[in-house]
């Protein structure tokens, strides 16, 4: 009997993907108190790699932010960032000028393109209880023909993510379908806008034995089951444990049950290869060494537009609210 499960791995801070995903994070950070300057207390601070705290001390890592956790203003070309927050907020400037505050179970999905200078700061607006902040953060490959596509940025916001509820399973579309049911449509030069590609991902929920089926599709297709919370699932019969990750066939109906006694929850993600050469040097994805090198040669000569921000680790006030300005100037929050 064929197994469902090629491959499993221990899910970390860094999940493996499959061409064209090219890297997914899970970030889970259970903040202290905020400060009127957006990030913990200084006593907080203490023993850690500032700048570059990825530890995880006392539940939480400030990652590249020095008084706000998160990553200032950095640089992207070649591929897409499509960033999930479930808990917290996630504060964006670029230097398109666009800038935004989303969370909650908002996504934000980010075409780099021909080249993009962002941060990307998670702000600790409670000053009165502690800040849990849940995000993943997916990237997508773009194909050659699309790296040189104007940067751009779409906001889902959470009350119109399509989500299918079944007994006792709710699965959130983020891209691609699930029975029947369409995701919002992806931004117009990424690898998902064409359906034929098959691009899907997905964020399910299942109660104690609640089960979701995942159809068969083309032999070709790369397919990721992240089981980052719960106790156990049985994958058509095979017994996966929480906090593992399993690449599974794509030619075969996957069953999923949750075969535990706590809320099981899940990632998945498929897509069909790009198929083409990938350079990748940091935060630059390209298709050849020269192309990388081309990349780097223009990014010291033009920063990709410049920073127009005061600060590198923007944030935009100590009010709750979410909202996306883009380049243009308009402005648009999730009742518009």
């Amino acid at each position: 009997m064929t197994k469902t499960i090629t491959n499993q791995f221990p899910l970390g801070l860094h999940f493996p993907t499959a061409e064209p995903f090219l890297f997914c994070a899970h970030h889970y950070d259970n903040y202290p108190k905020g400060t009127d300057k957006f990030g913990p207390e200084a006593k907080h601070l203490q023993g850690r790699a500032m700048g570059s705290d990825f530890e995880g001390k006392d539940g939480f890592r400030m990652y590249h932010g020095k008084e706000v956790p998160g990553f200032p203003v950095h640089p992207h070309r070649g591929f897409e960032t499509i960033t999930i927050v479930r808990k917290g907020y996630v504060d964006h400037a670029d230097s398109l000028g666009a800038a935004g505050r989303y969370g909650e179970g908002d996504v934000q999905w980010m075409t780099a393109g021909l080249g993009v200078q962002h941060s990307e700061m998670f702000p600790l607006l409670k000053k009165d209880q502690e800040n849990t902040t849940e995000l993943f953060q997916i990237w997508l490959n773009l194909p050659k023909a699309k790296k040189t596509a104007p940067a751009h940025f779409t906001m889902f916001w959470s009350e119109k993510i399509p989500c299918v509820k079944n007994a006792g399973a709710s699965v959130s579309i983020i891209a691609g379908e699930y029975n029947r049911t369409k995701a919002l449509t992806p931004p117009p030069n990424s690898w998902a806008f064409e359906p034929e590609h098959e691009v899907t991902i997905l964020l399910a929920k299942l109660d104690p034995g609640a089960r979701i089926k995942i159809p068969a599709t083309k032999s070709d297709l790369g397919r990721m089951l992240y089981f980052f919370e719960g106790q156990k699932l049985s994958v058509n019969g095979e017994t996966l444990i929480a906090k593992t990750g399993a690449e599974v066939q794509s030619e075969m109906d996957i069953e999923i049950t949750n075969s535990g006694s706590q809320l099981a929850e899940i990632l998945f993600m498929q897509a069909k290869p790009i198929g083409e050469p990938v350079f990748q040097h940091g935060p630059f994805v390209m298709n050849s060494r020269e192309d990388i090198l081309r990349t780097i040669n223009e990014y010291q000569q033009n920063e990709f537009g410049g920073w127009p921000w005061p600060r590198n680790d923007m944030v935009h006030g100590g009010e709750i609210r979410r909202f996306a300005k883009f380049p243009d100037g308009k402005i648009e929050t999730p009742a518009t």
